[in-house]
Formats: C-alpha cells, structure tokens, sequence
C-alpha cells in the first residue's frame, strides 16, 4: 500500500461489510462526522492486517490508510510488529501521518516485551526493548500500551510475580507521567486466568495500570470466561475483539463494558491471515452497528478521555 491508491480505498468493503451488519452505509457516509455527536470509538489492530505485512503489500502507512479512507476510522491499534524502526526519526513520520489523517492512537500493542523470561539475558533484552516501546508510545500519542506479563504457566512462582509487579509499576509510572497508560492483555500464559490477573492488578495498583481485554480470551469453561469478561470490565483500558465474538454475543460483551462506564476504543482483531480487507470490513460493520444503535439512542457513555493529543514535535504543556 503506497499513498498513490490512497484514495482507492474510498470505496472498498464498507459497502459489503455494512450489510452484513444489517444496514446500507455508504463510504462517505461511513467516513463522515454528523455535526453534535460523539466520534466513533472504533478501531482494528494492524495485527489483522499480517497477511498482507508478510507479502510486503501493507506497512504502517498503508495500514492508516486502510483505517481512514477504507473503513473511513479516526483511530488506530498499532501492533508493533508494524513499526519497523524504533528511531525518533521514524517516529515522528507515523505521527506525522496520524496527525495528518487526524487520527488518534488508541493502543500500542506491543510484542517482544512480556516481562518475564526464564533466561535472564532474555528478560533484559525484553526490557531495553519495553524502554524503547515506552518512548515510541509517548512520541506517537498512544492512549494505551499493551505489555504482556510473560510467563508460560497456568501461575506464577513468587519470583517470577515479585518481577512482574515491580516491572509494571516502573512501566505504569513512567507512562502516568507521559499522559497514558500500560497494562496486561488476557491472551496467553498465567494471565488467561482469570484469578491470576486479579491478583496482579491489585498487585501493581497504580494508576498507570489498566487492562486490555481480548474479549472472552480466557482460559476457563464459557461460563468462567463469561465472569471473567463481566468482573474486568471496570478496569478495561482496551479491547481486542475477535471474528468469533462478532458473530455471536457481540452486544452483550460490549454492553458489560459499556455498562462499567468503559471510555477506551472498541478494536477488532482478525487472526485467519487471510481475506483480510473483507473479513476486517464484516468485523467492524457489525461493532459499528452496536456503538450506531447506541448513539441514535443516546445511551452510549461520554466519548473516552484518554490522553490529549500533540502534534509531533510539539512541546508538552
């Protein structure tokens, strides 16, 4: 994806996806902002979009560019697997390119940083590279930044715990003080279960800290999964919302947050690696259905209030 076809993006999927979602929107309707109503807080993490990374159809910028002119998104999830530098010159591009689609970062989601690996050489690599994470979350605005715990287990050893906190702290602090906040995704190892990541946020307690959640990502039975996802809603700074979700209780898991007063973006994660441009059309339509419904009825909460937004480059106030 290059910036020459940006503008044939204007009429790709949202016409099909929309009519899965039970509805005919247009493109330039998709796109548009209809005057005294809430932004759509509504986003996809770039992880969708592997496929087409791996076949060297799609970078970072063709990713903002399928967000805003193809699904017609004022936000982006950024898995880090996109950025292919973490240089400040870089940097300052992607921004630049945020800005210009006037476009807000609602996650980092960040790999190759979980905080715990048996091999110490590892585990410090892990954290220079978190370090560097950190600072590219500051310079391109994220409001959120996803850091797995680590761990391969269905626990954590006490060593391994006391690690884990006092990194999450150090994380949670430093992105407090930059305007955001990190947390723990419920994806992978000990923190999937749910006990194991209640601990852990009553562990770190801070108000750096939140959560991602990969909706239903649980290990457990559906009902485990189900309390899971309704106990946690209060400290969800984000979501991750798979296919399997949106073809089936999609409102009823949105609803839990949107209950909890949740203020963070609803992101849409596909993981076939396949049909991508399509496939991510029928995710979004279907979530932008439920937050449309919400809005025509007022009964959304107020729109997020995460970090403000700086133009790269700016200074901070």
């Amino acid at each position: 994806m290059t910036l020459s076809n940006r503008r044939g993006f204007l009429r790709g999927s949202l016409v099909v996806a929309a009519a899965v979602a039970g509805g005919r929107v247009t493109p330039a309707r998709a796109a548009a902002k209809p005057a005294g109503r809430m932004p759509m807080r509504l986003s996809v993490l770039s992880y969708s979009f592997r496929g087409l990374l791996a076949e060297g159809q799609m970078d970072v910028f063709g990713y903002l560019e399928t967000c805003k002119y193809r699904y017609g998104l004022n936000a982006a999830d950024i898995w880090n697997g996109f950025l292919t530098s973490m240089e400040e010159s870089y940097l300052r591009k992607v921004r630049d390119a945020l800005d210009e689609r006037e476009m807000v970062l609602a996650d980092l989601c960040a790999d190759q940083v979980h905080l715990w690996e048996d091999d110490p050489a590892t585990r410090q690599k892990n954290y220079e590279y978190a370090l560097a994470n950190l600072k590219a979350a500051d310079i391109l605005g994220a409001r959120f930044m996803r850091v797995d715990a680590g761990g391969r287990g269905t626990t954590w050893t006490s060593e391994q715990f006391d690690h884990i906190v006092q990194r999450y702290q150090e994380y949670a602090q430093w992105a407090y003080d930059h305007g955001f906040k990190i947390g723990a995704e419920n994806h992978w190892g000990a923190e999937g279960i749910w006990a194991n990541l209640q601990k852990l946020y009553r562990a770190v307690d801070h108000p750096g800290f939140g959560i991602s959640c990969h909706i239903s990502g649980w290990q457990g039975s559906p009902a485990e999964k189900d309390e899971a996802d309704r106990l946690v809603a209060p400290w969800v700074c984000h979501t991750h919302i798979p296919w399997n979700i949106t073809e089936g209780p999609l409102e009823e898991k949105m609803k839990i947050l949107h209950d909890a007063g949740y203020t963070g973006y609803y992101s849409v994660e596909h993981h076939t690696g396949r049909d991508e441009y399509p496939e991510v059309g029928i995710q979004l339509a279907r979530v932008r259905a439920v937050l449309e419904r919400w809005r025509t009825d007022s009964t959304a909460p107020p729109a997020g209030t995460g970090r403000s937004r700086r133009k790269a480059g700016a200074a901070k106030s």
